[in-house]
């Protein structure tokens, strides 16, 4: 029986800024969870803080971001999707395929 080939993924989370830490721990757990309980492997977290929103949505304006990279089959990814469609705490995701883990991630200023 042969093992199916997993992928290395970047995803890209935001969450409510309204949540507690407490809360907002749970809501990126629930993420987390999520990806090993379809057979991935969470492979770094990259806590960004809070940050403003480049526009507003859903009557927010700003957010929690994380990015997370983590190894799954590519057919898993549609169920990992319709799970954060439910995730009323997630207020905007993207999911990449990557070749390699950024060990620091920066976000650059924009010119005044």
């Amino acid at each position: 029986m042969s093992e199916k080939k997993k992928n290395l993924y970047e995803g890209m989370y935001i969450l409510n800024a309204t949540l507690s830490e407490d809360a907002r721990q749970k809501a990126l757990e629930k993420i987390t969870s999520g990806i090993v309980e379809t057979g991935g492997e969470i492979v770094k977290i990259h806590e960004q803080g809070r940050r403003r929103l480049a526009y507003e949505i859903n009557g927010k304006r700003e957010g929690y971001y994380y990015v997370i990279y983590f190894n799954t089959e590519t057919s898993k990814i549609v169920d990992l999707w319709k799970e954060y469609h439910l995730n009323e705490d997630l207020i905007r995701f993207v999911t990449l395929r990557t070749e390699k883990v950024l060990e620091k991630i920066e976000f650059k200023m924009l010119a005044q």
